[in-house]
């Protein structure tokens, strides 16, 4: 079935999805994507139980190209200017990395400063051109 995420908690790992009127619950264990799940992204899903699903996988895809919904030179300028703390990172949605660049700055005590310049000249080049859910940026 196709249908679209309703709600997600991230801290219990469950959601809803609502396809033709119904609701179906699902557990993170029966995504199959690469990505966490967000609300209102479109799913393909098997119906395990009456009101439950599973092989849950995004539709869009391989249905359309991904839209751009991030802009480069936003990131280009939050790795200029709070690159140290991973300000970009977090924006682009690698929520890992950005703490993992925070925690490199503490660690070095300031040289992470390095890493968001870095970063900033690869966004304004082009080689840092997606986000975290694989979208192209503006």
């Amino acid at each position: 079935m196709i249908g679209h995420i309703e709600s997600y908690d991230a801290d219990t790992q469950t959601g809803v999805i609502k396809s033709e009127g119904r609701f179906f619950a699902f557990h993170l264990d029966d995504w199959m994507a690469q990505v966490p799940p967000d609300q209102g992204d479109d799913v393909n899903f098997e119906v395990k139980e009456e009101n439950a699903a599973h092989h849950i996988d995004l539709v869009g895809a391989y249905l359309e190209k991904p839209k751009a919904v991030k802009y480069k030179y936003v990131a280009a300028l939050l790795a200029l200017l709070l690159g140290f703390a991973g300000a970009h990172r977090l924006y682009l949605g690698y929520y890992k990395i950005a703490l993992a660049q925070l925690a490199f700055t503490l660690i070095t005590q300031g040289y992470g400063v390095l890493w968001g310049f870095i970063e900033a000249v690869l966004l304004f080049g082009g080689q840092m051109n997606k986000d975290a859910k694989g979208r192209p940026l503006k």
